[in-house]
């Protein structure tokens, strides 16, 4: 059998090995991104496809006669057609639940710099600007303790609860907004945790801000479509809410007339929370490891419609 990886770079830029893969087939080809345009062409008659970005859909699959087995390289798998892979007799699978800490991590990274302008402070004093202060210390902007103040998470799944249990061990008060909706637009502080359906696209509107706690703020490391950006950067602008720190956004890459970049009080990451090379080590393994049980005739990690 051979393989087709579409999507290679941002899992393996070359600090990893394809290796347990390619062991599983007879050759193994890795395209860094595939755009739509070129995939066709590229899986040629493979007989197996990785891929995350690159979407497939149900036209996609009628042409492509050879093609057995879909392994989605992230747990999200929305650019898979899975009932036209079903109708097809092709087999779909994904990497569930790997980057639980990673994210959980960088969330509380997030709010620390919120918290404490880490980032400033090294670069203030990079400048020079401690050679010249008449004090043994001094701070750009002010520092926020987390201990007595609250966080409201919104998606209440692993990564929610992850992020949850280190709050708490900050000394933070926890609300979650399916136990306390109220509670949690009045915390201290927002995190996004929630998956990204037609019915909560674009929930952080307007009128989502306007009923934030003033002087609080808002952290996204689920999806970017989540947040109506222009409202955000309205909100950031009038002081509706204190700052925002967002790992995702709507459109990855972004414009360059995306609203919120070059904000003072919004700290923007290229999509990297769950990017550890522990994590992608373990995406590897992982469709290693889900790929030789399809070839044993098994399903792990199986996507259902």
């Amino acid at each position: 059998m051979n393989i087709v990886i579409f999507d290679g770079y941002t899992i393996n830029p070359g600090d990893l090995s394809w290796d347990k893969i390619d062991a599983l087939c007879d050759r193994l080809t890795v395209f860094d991104a595939t755009p739509m345009d070129k995939a066709l062409s590229r899986l040629g008659d493979s007989e197996i496809l990785f891929t995350s970005k690159c979407p497939i859909t149900r036209d996609f699959m009628e042409k492509a006669p050879n093609l057995k087995y879909i392994g989605c390289t992230a747990t999200g798998y929305n650019n898979i057609d899975v009932r036209a892979a079903a109708d097809l007799g092709i087999a779909v699978t994904n990497v569930p639940a790997y980057s639980t800490d990673a994210v959980a991590q960088h969330t509380i990274s997030l709010m620390l710099e919120l918290a404490n302008n880490v980032g400033l402070h090294n670069e203030s004093v990079q400048q020079g600007q401690w050679f010249e202060s008449k004090y043994f210390c001094y701070w750009k902007k002010p520092i926020t303790l987390l201990t007595g103040k609250s966080l409201g998470i919104i998606g209440y799944g692993a990564i929610g609860k992850r992020v949850a249990e280190i709050a708490k061990a900050l000394g933070m008060t926890v609300n979650i907004y399916r136990e306390d909706p109220v509670g949690t637009m009045k915390s201290d502080f927002v995190s996004l945790h929630c998956p990204l359906t037609s019915e909560n696209e674009k929930m952080v509107n307007t009128q989502f801000l306007v009923n934030m706690k003033p002087g609080s703020y808002l952290i996204n490391t689920a999806r970017g479509q989540l947040v109506d950006e222009r409202a955000l950067a309205d909100a950031l602008k009038a002081g509706f809410i204190k700052g925002a720190a967002l790992d995702v956004l709507a459109q990855e890459p972004p414009s360059r007339d995306c609203p919120l970049i070059g904000l003072e009080n919004c700290i923007i990451t290229p999509h990297m929370a769950w990017a550890p090379v522990e994590m992608r080590q373990s995406v590897i393994d992982t469709l290693a490891d889900n790929l030789k049980a399809w070839m044993d005739g098994r399903w792990v990690n199986r996507v259902d419609l």
